[in-house]
């Protein structure tokens, strides 16, 4: 080779090596993890067989988090090293991102559903996954995919199928509530055999709204914006996160309304309402069916949080809890852990600690 290429090869090495570096140097920095006051988005929480209290939460490959007290906390192995090949086929735009899994342990396994989308379009799938421990030390560990329960599709449903929940009645019929934004938060019953096959058409339990979202209206282009690819923008309908928590005579229902993910502007709140059917209708305190706009109060933006939301609940040793995320104000809009107990007043309504 010419000893002229040479030279000006090596010193393009050199240039691109230095660019990098300074590159490297300029690139924003991820926070180290805080193990008493993590970061996280989207979180649901499980005792495992080993004591320890387990998180998952949206990130790469779902992102896993245990504790031995709830106070502090370590990163475990994501559920998935590779985005599920059914889930990248099906969802345009999905690589392995993976939003607001749900976990729950029924016949003697762990039932894992988590959405697989992107920001702001309902073309979107929830998918499952089974292991019959969550101990990551333990030889029987091994998270094994079912593939997809439901998908949505862009302008062809009024509803989005993100953010699963799974409930099981008394019977051992599961029941999957999920939804965001659109037409609201939907109700869909599967197979007792599977737990993954959808038996009837998904059912809407709650909306922003006192009516329903119907499919020409989101097929009107008036109703989409002209940046983002013709993402519809339905904050009329700002609702999403559904969880149902069985308590007593009740099942309550727990909705996010308003916007998450925005930092120190987002401003979500949860509200609930309860039923003594998985099915519904869920009632507010005041009287108002969710389905038709209603959701009595329990966290929101305070002096310390700019929103609360995305929640779970669940009982552990008897004492009930409230998880989720909110955006923190002296942490500039991230969002942290968020934890608290529960209690239920004479009437069985929510009471905050």
């Amino acid at each position: 080779m010419n000893k002229s290429l040479i030279y000006y090869a090596l010193i393009a090495c050199a240039l691109m090596s230095q660019n990098k570096a300074i590159a490297d140097d300029n690139a924003p920095r991820r926070p180290q993890f805080d193990a008493t006051h993590p970061d996280v988005h989207d979180p649901v929480m499980a005792k495992g067989e080993d004591g320890r209290y387990y998180i998952f939460a949206t990130g790469m490959g779902v992102g896993v988090m245990s504790s031995a007290d709830m106070k502090e906390w370590k990163i475990e192995p994501s559920v998935f090293k590779e985005a599920p090949a059914w889930a990248v086929d099906t969802v345009k735009g999905y690589h392995g991102h993976t939003w607001a899994p749900d976990i729950s342990r029924h016949n003697n396994e762990w039932h894992l559903y988590y959405s697989c989308s992107t920001f702001g379009k309902n073309g979107s799938a929830i998918g499952h996954a089974v292991n019959k421990t969550l101990d990551p030390s333990s030889p029987d560990f091994k998270w094994v995919d079912k593939g997809m329960v439901i998908a949505s599709h862009r302008k062809l449903d009024n509803w989005n199928a993100i953010d699963p929940n799974l409930i099981v009645d008394d019977n051992g019929t599961p029941y999957l509530t999920f939804g965001s934004f659109w037409d609201g938060i939907q109700l869909v019953k599967l197979s007792k055999d599977d737990f993954t096959t959808p038996v009837n058409k998904p059912v809407t339990i709650a909306r922003r709204l006192n009516r329903a979202v119907t499919v020409e209206e989101m097929n009107n282009p008036e109703n989409f914006t002209t940046e983002g690819n013709n993402v519809i923008e339905a904050g009329e309908n700002a609702i999403e996160a559904p969880f149902i928590f069985k308590h007593g005579d009740y099942c309550y229902l727990f909705v996010s309304f308003d916007y998450c993910c925005r930092g120190q502007n987002s401003t979500y709140k949860t509200v609930y309402g309860r039923s003594k059917n998985i099915e519904g209708p869920y009632i507010d305190k005041e009287g108002k069916r969710m389905e038709l706009g209603g959701g009595t109060y329990l966290y929101g933006p305070d002096d310390t949080y700019f929103g609360v939301g995305h929640c779970a609940a669940y009982e552990f040793d008897g004492q009930p809890y409230f998880i989720s995320h909110a955006y923190e104000k002296d942490q500039n809009g991230r969002a942290k852990l968020f934890i608290r107990p529960l209690a239920f007043d004479k009437e069985v309504w929510i009471v905050t600690k």
